[in-house]
């Protein structure tokens, strides 16, 4: 009877050893159902597997831990509130209530809610972040600057106290010593560090740092959360002078590794980024030494071909072509002027010859009218000159000065003068003075 009954048959119900009357399977998964959705329960889990695909009313997903696994649904309106997508390896912690499908006496979790759990949670809230940051473009490829060759100085913001400082030190050591090392010492880890690291940013930026490195060693998760500090992504996006970050290892990947300028895998790759080899250099110099004594020498032989190309010119073979036009110019000039200058000076003859003869036919008597009364005053010229005063046996005193003495006042005694006469000069003392005529008897003083 039991055993029909266990089959759903319809058979008169049993009864078991205490009276109670045995359950159809309907019935008992019945009971089982309303008992289960009764309790709504909080479950932790990794997720296991997971099916969402498009006409599904639900998503279907499993979770697990290292005892059991448990099937869940969620309904498609609950799933797209979640605001992620579930996948395998997750942590998630979900609500609900458990659920059977009395059809196929299967039992699920129906859930309310999940969300991610621990670790989980963090990597969402940073994965929000990043699409934000990279909405606003501060992830963009073409935002980022160039790192500078051989700079002379290099911050470096990161604890001192870390193997990170001596990662960093290390390979500048051996590759660029010629740099100058600008360290800010500040936390890596804790509620405080975001603000220290853009603090350090800024102080060795504003010492002259021309490209700076944020670098730290390895971490959980968790250890790695101050380099995925909003204010610290945007500090380094501003920040005047390119940054390079070496967080943690090659697989560990943080907002502040997106907005820098570049990404090194590790702290020593960050050093090695802004540090050329002395083998590298050794080759840039000698490639750059090689590449020019090429160009030079091909453009010494470009010029060698030029110049034999001018000077197997006639012009430099023969200096004489370069004058031959105007040395047959300047020739038969020189003859046309020979021919014509004789010709020319004999006409020029004939017409001084006869412009002076009638220049001595047309002036003969104008001339000879001006002769006459030149000759005139030649006469009344040599009769006013003093010379022939003097001639008749006048003389004429001059001071010292050389002026004519016209009057005795003129003079006192003791004046020298000079006395000029037909024949020469006398020069004399006045010894007396004498008023009146010349020669006459009044009495006075004499010369």
């Amino acid at each position: 009877m039991a055993t029909r009954a266990a089959a759903g048959t319809a058979a008169a119900p049993a009864e078991d050893a205490q009276g109670r009357e045995a359950l159809t399977v309907s019935a008992a998964l019945a009971l089982a159902k309303g008992s289960l959705e009764a309790l709504t329960v909080r479950i932790v889990g990794e997720v296991s597997e997971v099916s969402v695909k498009p006409g599904y009313k639900a998503a279907y997903f499993t979770v697990k831990d290292t005892g059991a696994s448990l099937p869940c649904m969620m309904w498609n309106n609950r799933y797209r509130e979640a605001g992620f997508d579930l996948a395998v390896g997750q942590l998630v912690e979900l609500t609900g209530r458990f659920t059977l499908y009395a059809a196929k006496g299967r039992m699920n979790f129906d859930v309310f809610s999940v969300a991610l759990a621990g670790e989980g949670d963090l990597r969402l809230k940073v994965a929000a972040l990043a699409r934000k940051l990279q909405a606003e473009g501060l992830a963009d490829a073409a935002r980022k600057r160039p790192l500078p060759f051989l700079p002379a100085a290099i911050g470096l913001v990161t604890s001192p106290r870390s193997a990170a400082v001596h990662d960093v030190l290390r390979p500048l050591r051996r590759r660029y010593p010629e740099a100058r090392i600008l360290l800010a010492g500040v936390p890596v880890e804790g509620a405080g560090a975001p603000a220290a690291l853009m603090e350090g940013l800024q102080r060795v930026a504003a010492a002259g740092a021309e490209v700076v490195l944020v670098v730290r060693g390895g971490g959980s998760f968790e250890d790695l959360m101050p380099f995925n500090d909003e204010g610290l992504a945007r500090a380094i996006a501003a920040c005047p002078v390119p940054v390079v970050t070496g967080i943690g290892h090659e697989v560990d990947t943080t907002i502040a590794d997106t907005v820098s300028d570049l990404r090194a895998s590790t702290p020593t790759a960050a050093a090695e980024a802004v540090s050329p080899s002395r083998e590298s250099l050794d080759a840039l110099l000698a490639g750059r030494a090689g590449a020019m004594a090429a160009a030079l020498g091909r453009r010494l032989e470009r010029t060698r071909g030029y110049l034999e190309r001018i000077a197997d010119k006639a012009l430099f073979r023969d200096p004489m072509m370069l004058l031959a036009a105007e040395a047959q110019w300047l020739d038969s000039a020189a003859d046309r002027l020979s021919r014509a200058l004789p010709a020319h000076l004999g006409a020029l003859a004939q017409q001084r010859a006869a412009l002076e003869g009638r220049l001595e036919r047309t002036a003969g008597p104008v001339m000879e009218r001006y002769r006459y009364e030149l000759a005139q005053r030649a006469g009344r010229l040599e009769d006013l000159s003093p010379l022939a005063v003097l001639s008749r046996g006048y003389a004429i005193a001059r001071d010292g000065a050389g002026a004519v003495v016209g009057s005795v006042a003129a003079v006192a005694p003791g004046d020298s003068l000079q006395v000029a006469v037909a024949d020469g000069c006398i020069d004399c003392t006045v010894d007396d003075i004498r008023e009146g005529a010349p020669g006459g008897a009044r009495g006075g003083r004499g010369i």
